[in-house]
């Protein structure tokens, strides 16, 4: 099923009419009503009339985090504030927040992404969605909120934490599309594990996972412990939040909302445009946001771009799943990795749970890289032998998966901390 085929599955010609009608809108809006973007137009001498073709888009100056947080709390907003129904801000942990104002009709246009989102993923009128993903100014609980209620499924809101409880609404209730971020849903059938016939007493059909970067391996994983279809969702509190890109059923992709956001991948190195199939840092532009439009939004995040027609019905262009972050990638020793790297390598080994910590030290001004994994019962009840060859295999996978010598330290299972939200991966103590 489609929620809206008339955006979903429409002729490129259409769509890319659509979008530059809406670009064109868009940029005339920001021009005139936030004062960053007029400033940013007239340094470069462009008006808004200058921009006539999609490729025009090139002509504009990014946006960054940065120029953001120098608009706070209300800077960068293109309405009046009695016109904001609703704030949310950045998750960020370090200085000023992102914050961005939604009005009637950014709701409503977080509502439609969110309709279609979930229905990628099965959910309709009969379905029963928990939503996992904390509610308040992060944008995850209430993305999937206004989703569920647009579609007509039965919602529970019951946000994130409490896993016991999670597990017995989830059983009682018979949950049948989870929502929460990848690491969450492992934690939650970890617990289940533990209970007598826990998992067999669920009726989960399909789960909506994002907020935090994940592998293929760790989907395996999921679905495996949860026998449910773990699907991809993006987003990001300074476009819209959850919603601008979701993996349907098939898997082969995350399907964008690109009526309503342009994506664009560059090189972060360049910053020039890459062609469609090149990897990349994605950069996105709302074209119909009200409150807080963003013109060329660098998201950081590593991925590509392709087009094709979709067994599932829908066109839409499709972005990869994100395989790091132009800021997150690590230097260690001077060989640069991204912590997905690691994971991908951890989960490829038996006896291995899909729950780590790289820490990151410099003890004798050399920077020095500790794994802590978990292994599973049966390994770590197991005698010392085999600990030390299991430790030793891992330690030769990472080095050639990463091409750095790195220490692992097998750890017991749950020695490791949990996360109701985003799972922290990496502990940085080298400049401590």
């Amino acid at each position: 099923m489609i929620w809206n085929p008339a955006a979903e599955a429409v002729p490129l010609k259409e769509r890319q009419s659509l979008q530059l009608e809406r670009l064109r809108r868009i940029v005339d809006l920001a021009y005139h009503r936030v004062p960053f973007y007029r400033k940013s137009l007239d340094r470069i001498k462009l008006k808004p009339g200058h921009i006539k073709t999609l490729k025009d888009i090139e002509k504009l100056p990014f946006t960054t985090k940065d120029d953001l947080r120098e608009g706070y709390p209300f800077g960068m907003f293109a309405v009046k504030l009695e016109e904001i129904v609703e704030f949310h801000t950045s998750s960020g942990t370090t200085g000023k927040p992102i914050v961005t104002g939604y009005t009637r009709g950014d709701i409503e246009l977080w509502s439609e992404v969110m309709a279609r989102a979930l229905t990628m993923a099965g959910a309709g009128p009969q379905s029963i969605i928990q939503n996992a993903y904390g509610y308040g100014l992060f944008t995850g609980g209430l993305g999937t909120h206004y989703g569920a209620r647009k579609i007509g499924a039965a919602l529970v809101p019951i946000s994130a934490g409490n896993t016991a409880r999670q597990l017995q609404v989830m059983q009682d209730f018979g949950t049948t599309l989870l929502a929460c971020t990848p690491s969450y849903s492992l934690y939650l059938a970890e617990t289940a594990e533990e209970q007598a016939g826990g998992l067999r007493r669920l009726k989960l059909k399909s789960g909506c996972f994002g907020a935090e970067m994940w592998t293929e391996r760790m989907r395996d994983e999921i679905e495996r412990r949860l026998h449910l279809k773990a699907l991809n969702i993006y987003g990001l509190t300074e476009v819209i939040g959850p919603g601008v890109a979701q993996e349907c059923l098939r898997q082969s992709g995350l399907h964008i909302a690109e009526d309503h956001f342009f994506p664009e991948i560059i090189s972060p190195e360049t910053l020039r445009t890459c062609p469609e199939g090149e990897s990349g840092e994605l950069v996105l532009t709302t074209l119909t946001r009200e409150g807080t439009p963003i013109l060329r939004f660098r998201t950081k995040d590593i991925t590509s771009l392709h087009r094709e027609d979709c067994k599932c019905g829908r066109n839409s262009i499709k972005m990869a799943r994100i395989t790091g972050r132009s800021d997150d990638m690590l230097k260690v020793r001077g060989v640069l990795f991204f912590p997905s790297q690691i994971e991908k390598a951890l989960l490829e080994i038996k006896g291995v749970e899909p729950h780590y910590q790289i820490i990151l030290t410099r003890p004798h001004q050399l920077d020095e890289i500790e794994i802590q994994v978990e292994t599973t019962r049966h390994i770590f009840s197991d005698e010392i032998k085999r600990l030390e060859e299991l430790r030793s295999q891992i330690e030769k996978h990472l080095e050639h998966a990463i091409n750095l010598r790195v220490k692992v330290t097998l750890v017991e299972p749950k020695k490791l901390p949990r996360s109701e939200g985003k799972a922290k991966r990496i502990v940085d103590n080298r400049q401590m």
